[in-house]
């Protein structure tokens, strides 16, 4: 049983550290406690829902912004803005359900996972958990465009429009 003087100084004890706590930044605090950080990075454990593929990386932008690439929640790009103001992927999320993991590679379940694969500049490489790193696609070059894949998209997106204007006569 605790007597009263040893009740008034666990009262005091306790303002006192209330007080320096409030005065602290959060990562002042966490460097305070004797078993340190414990919050894990994103997809560092590997019990997420995604498997996280770094093409660039993060300090080359100011902020982000996830977009469903095909079906909702299965292929997700992450986008990155960068300081003059234009957007780059900066990794793709790709769920556990659309690929799988064999020893350090990460092999695609269907289409649209491969896809994404497929248009990387190389083969993802396992750096923890979740997380893959692969370089970005390659830089097409001014003199080489339109490349093929560009007129086709034209060729289509012009006999689409010719289409819908037929439909309005």
């Amino acid at each position: 049983m605790a007597t009263a003087r040893q009740r008034q100084a666990a009262r005091r004890n306790i303002k006192k550290a209330q007080r320096a706590w409030k005065s602290m930044s959060p990562a002042a605090r966490s460097r305070r406690q004797p078993e340190g950080r414990s919050r894990a990075k994103p997809g560092a454990k590997g019990t997420g829902n995604y498997y996280r593929v770094v093409v660039r990386d993060r300090n080359e932008f100011t902020s982000f912004r996830t977009q469903d690439v095909g079906r909702e929640g299965h292929v997700q790009r992450l986008a990155g803005r960068r300081k003059s103001g234009s957007w780059s992927t900066q990794a793709w999320l790709i769920a556990k359900d659309d690929a799988h993991r064999d020893g350090d590679r990460l092999v695609a379940d269907t289409a649209g996972a491969r896809k994404i694969l497929r248009s990387l500049g190389s083969r993802p490489a396992h750096v923890k958990g979740d997380v893959f790193e692969a370089k970005p696609r390659r830089n097409v070059p001014e003199r080489e465009k339109p490349t093929p894949a560009q007129q086709r998209a034209r060729r289509q997106n012009i006999g689409k429009a010719q289409q819908a204007s037929r439909m309005k006569k």
